[in-house]
């Protein structure tokens, strides 16, 4: 890695210091990152035809699950897997340096929601709890370790010491922060529709296959119902990143200066919209993925907002690579 660029990324203070760390990071992926290096070979794009970020190509993420994407010559030291439903294949992230994950998800929660011990934090995972490899397991273990507060920790089938606990808590007037994959919430809810007004209540995305699609909007009009909450707060981030971005409701997310969302032509995948409101693809530019790729084409949709915030509107309804079947085979 070239000296200085890994202590620029958390330093990032404004658009022109994004832009230029970006720059130099795409050019050290390109040298250093085989897969990457091949993908852009593809193309018929070198790295000195690219001048800005916006015309940096984006990776497809579902290159995760048939290749090591790695960049430079460390050998890994985590690897992350997706969760997948039945029959599908995982993507994996070869993690080389988990302190840069861990300094990620660090700065981004205290960014926005403050320490991490002025919270009891509880985490309702099932399914994600079980598996050694989440990257979301691996990130709320680490906030709660952090948080310092023994009363929290992950719930999975035992949601009646998570109801108890919360009311404890309310009682004493401490800061509750329940983060929880979208399924669980909604058994939750509708199985015992507790009052957890005063309660961040955060939701993860997924289904994961345990009940039927529905979207965010609806969802959350559930919970609030449900919970008593005015409310919902979400996280979205995935298993190829190590950078998140948050909403404190309506769906509306926000990114660490390190992150940036840019959403492409969803018939040009190598053309992004420039205007805001229009849907299209999401592309992520994810700096603390600096020893993996920090440039990743999704199989979402999604729409920018004028204040640089963004929606999340779902999926492609064919998620595979779109235009870039390179290096699938």
């Amino acid at each position: 890695m070239k000296p200085g660029i890994k202590d620029m990324i958390f330093d990032i203070t404004d658009q022109e210091s994004f832009h230029d760390t970006a720059m130099k990071i795409f050019e050290y992926q390109a040298d250093n990152n085989m897969v990457y290096s091949e993908f852009l070979n593809g193309l018929k794009i070198t790295k000195g035809d690219v001048k800005k970020i916006e015309e940096i190509p984006f990776f497809p993420v579902e290159l995760f699950k048939n290749h090591m994407i790695i960049t430079g010559n460390q050998s890994p030291a985590k690897i992350f897997e997706s969760s997948g439903t039945t029959g599908d294949s995982v993507s994996r992230h070869f993690v080389t340096d988990t302190s840069l994950y861990e300094e990620s998800f660090s700065k981004a929660f205290r960014l926005f929601y403050g320490e991490p011990s002025d919270y009891v934090i509880a985490a309702l995972l099932p399914s994600y709890s079980e598996r050694e490899n989440s990257s979301l397991v691996y990130m709320m273990d680490g906030l709660i370790r952090q948080s310092g507060n023994p009363a929290g920790g992950f719930f999975i089938n035992n949601t009646d010491d998570l109801m108890a606990g919360i009311r404890k808590w309310k009682v004493a007037k401490q800061k509750i922060l329940l983060m929880g994959v979208s399924f669980a919430l909604l058994d939750l809810a509708e199985q015992e529709s507790p009052d957890l007004s005063g309660v961040i209540v955060m939701e993860t995305g997924g289904m994961k296959g345990r009940r039927k699609e529905i979207t965010r909007a609806e969802m959350h009009s559930i919970l609030k119902e449900k919970f008593n909450i005015t409310e919902v707060h979400s996280e979205y981030g995935m298993t190829e990143l190590l950078s998140q971005a948050y909403s404190k409701g309506e769906g509306l997310f926000y990114s660490p200066p390190w992150m940036k969302i840019l959403i492409r032509d969803p018939q040009d995948p190598l053309s992004l919209l420039d205007e805001p409101y229009k849907t299209g693809g999401i592309n992520i530019i994810d700096l603390a993925n600096i020893n993996s790729c920090s440039f990743i084409s999704t199989g979402d949709l999604g729409k920018m907002h004028e204040d640089g915030g963004f929606e999340v509107l779902g999926r492609f309804d064919n998620s595979d690579i779109r235009g870039c079947n390179l290096l699938i085979e």
